[in-house]
């Protein structure tokens, strides 16, 4: 008779230093390199250059400052890279992953280029995973764009939420800016972002 051995833990309930240590060392200023950093895209990629700048917040509306999120997205053209290749010719990563913890604000910055539509149904958005000390299993959510109302009113993921609620879904462009839109994300409470069973 075969007994089963227990699993292991897995990265997504580990608590601790592990997310800086592991998954950003470059932005944490440890010697090993990071196998994706908070550059979605680089400069010579096609299509408008943006930045997500944010915060996270806990119930208590306290910013936390050891969260971990990855972002992925489309290029301009609605496409995801299909080879290591097409992102060294392209520039244009797709994935990108930051910490709270090394910004003074304790907020992420991430650079990119504003998505275009993976098919024509969807708003250009991103998708968002969030990771920090205390949560055993990831959250994810989406960031989509107030200047993209057109768009936003036709995409299934966003009409299927209430819509009262869709609110915490949008970026907004930072007054005085052209290119550097705001997004916080509230992980409880009355201002708590939609989060998605994936």
């Amino acid at each position: 008779m075969t007994t089963l051995k227990p699993l292991k833990q897995t990265p997504s309930q580990t608590v601790g230093p592990y997310f800086a240590y592991g998954l950003c060392p470059q932005q944490y200023d440890f010697d090993f390199k990071s196998l994706f950093t908070p550059v979605l895209a680089d400069r010579e990629a096609a299509g408008e250059h943006i930045t997500i700048v944010g915060q996270v917040f806990d119930g208590d509306g306290n910013v936390i400052g050891d969260a971990m999120l990855e972002m992925s997205q489309v290029d301009a053209n609605g496409h995801y890279p299909a080879s290591r290749e097409e992102i060294l010719k392209s520039g244009f990563r797709g994935f990108a992953r930051v910490g709270t913890g090394t910004d003074p604000h304790k907020r992420f910055v991430v650079e990119t280029v504003k998505p275009g539509r993976a098919n024509p149904d969807e708003a250009p958005h991103l998708n968002v995973v969030v990771t920090m000390r205390g949560m055993l299993l990831h959250t994810f959510t989406r960031v989509y764009f107030e200047d993209e109302a057109d768009a936003n009113a036709q995409d299934p993921v966003l009409a299927a939420v209430p819509a009262e609620r869709r609110d915490t879904l949008i970026a907004r462009r930072e007054a005085g800016t052209v290119n550097v839109y705001r997004f916080d994300i509230h992980m409880q409470g009355d201002k708590e972002t939609v989060f998605f069973d994936v």
